[in-house]
């Protein structure tokens, strides 16, 4: 027990652990499926955000891109669940029966070379984390090393972003074009659309994101942690130290695009379709609000930042159709203007003290009282030491 008091006191996993509560008892145990499920598609957004806290709040490189490695990782599983659904008996009314059913309507007769891997779930797993990084490594290697950051390098994301975007609409028999992949209802023969399957995959998710903060909370409290913060604040001073200050860079850019592939891939499982709209500039900017208003230095703040700001999406959608994008600019803007650090620095700032305070208030009014009681015993106790006399409470206490 003092172990795990220890452990949690050194990783400061107090609010994970609360996060944790939350999420896989209060939230279930209060929602429907339906709205269960909408929970467990923003959770899908918040590996992004637990990224863009290390890319860009500890290593200082603010990435407006993040959307593009997001739908790497939902195309690739995308691809293996609609090869599943692309059985030669499903797709025997098809020219080319065996093959995705875009494809037979792009006049493809035959599986293209890029898909073969997707036919393996446990190869499509590692290929989930692996292209998501292996894209990061290359652009993030041609820029750090010759030191290309800031606005630049935000402004390279964004390219990246709208690239990808054009290049997945323009090649309809390959990716599905505009439409995306759709029609995805089986993983390895399990029915990923009923009620039982989405409880499932909702609680994968949120194992999958408390491990990615544990993962991040590690290596915030390791040495690399101390020095992303000293080469997001001091970078020349790091780089004279003996650093390689671009190798740090390309492990969080790499780092964040993976986590980023994982919420992907959960994104595909649990609404069924992968598209486009998602990998491009207005989503990748959407995800970097949700690491704003959480708190670009706190993971759990950015989890609760894509909760947030998803789930006011959906309320001012549904109650306002026709002004839920002003309402969330407004939504966005307030909190970054009355609270630069997000919610997390609302709650060290402002919430934190205030409970601290109030408990010392308590703990000392309390003193008092204990103090008040036992002074006329202390007193009586002294006046009888002076007199000889015994007291008489210690009397009846004797007898």
């Amino acid at each position: 027990m003092q172990f795990l008091k220890d452990m949690i006191h050194r990783y400061h996993l107090a609010s994970v652990l609360l996060l944790t509560v939350l999420l896989v008892v209060v939230l279930p145990l209060s929602l429907d499926i339906f709205r269960l499920n909408l929970v467990g598609k923003y959770l899908t957004y918040a590996f992004v955000a637990v990224g863009l806290v290390m890319v860009w709040g500890y290593g200082g490189v603010l990435s407006l891109g993040q959307g593009v490695f997001f739908g790497l990782g939902g195309y690739a599983m995308a691809m293996f669940l609609k090869l599943e659904a692309s059985d030669p008996e499903t797709t025997k009314i098809q020219s080319t029966p065996g093959i995705p059913d875009f494809m037979d309507w792009n006049q493809l007769t035959e599986l293209p070379l890029m898909w073969l891997p997707f036919k393996s779930l446990p190869l499509t797993l590692i290929l989930v984390v692996a292209v998501p990084m292996a894209l990061a490594w290359l652009i993030s290697f041609a820029m750090f090393k010759r030191r290309v950051g800031g606005v630049y390098f935000a402004i390279i994301t964004q390219a990246v972003a709208l690239i990808l975007t054009v290049l997945i609409v323009g090649q309809q028999g390959y990716t599905g074009g505009v439409n995306g992949m759709t029609d995805l209802k089986t993983l390895m023969g399990w029915d990923i659309r009923t009620d039982s399957a989405k409880t499932i995959l909702y609680l994968v998710c949120v194992a999958l994101l408390i491990a990615s903060i544990l993962l991040c909370r590690w290596i915030q409290t390791s040495k690399l942690g101390t020095l992303l913060l000293a080469m997001r604040d001091k970078e020349d001073r790091v780089r004279f130290s003996g650093y390689d200050v671009s190798n740090f860079k390309v492990f969080t850019f790499c780092l964040a695009a993976g986590l980023s592939g994982i919420g992907g891939a959960l994104f595909t499982l649990q609404v069924g379709f992968m598209s486009p709209t998602l990998v491009g500039i207005v989503p990748s900017i959407e995800m970097v609000i949700y690491a704003a208003v959480g708190g670009r230095m706190s993971l759990v703040g950015a989890v609760y930042g894509a909760l947030l700001v998803n789930a006011g999406k959906t309320l001012f959608s549904e109650s306002f159709p026709d002004l839920w994008l002003f309402l969330m600019a407004a939504l966005f803007i307030g909190v970054t203007m009355a609270f630069p650090m997000g919610l997390a620095g609302l709650w060290e700032d402002k919430i934190k003290p205030w409970w601290q305070a109030r408990g010392a208030a308590r703990r000392a009014y309390d003193d008092k009282l204990v103090a008040a009681k036992t002074a006329p015993h202390a007193a009586a106790v002294a006046s009888s030491a002076e007199t000889g006399t015994p007291d008489a409470s210690l009397h009846g206490q004797r007898a």
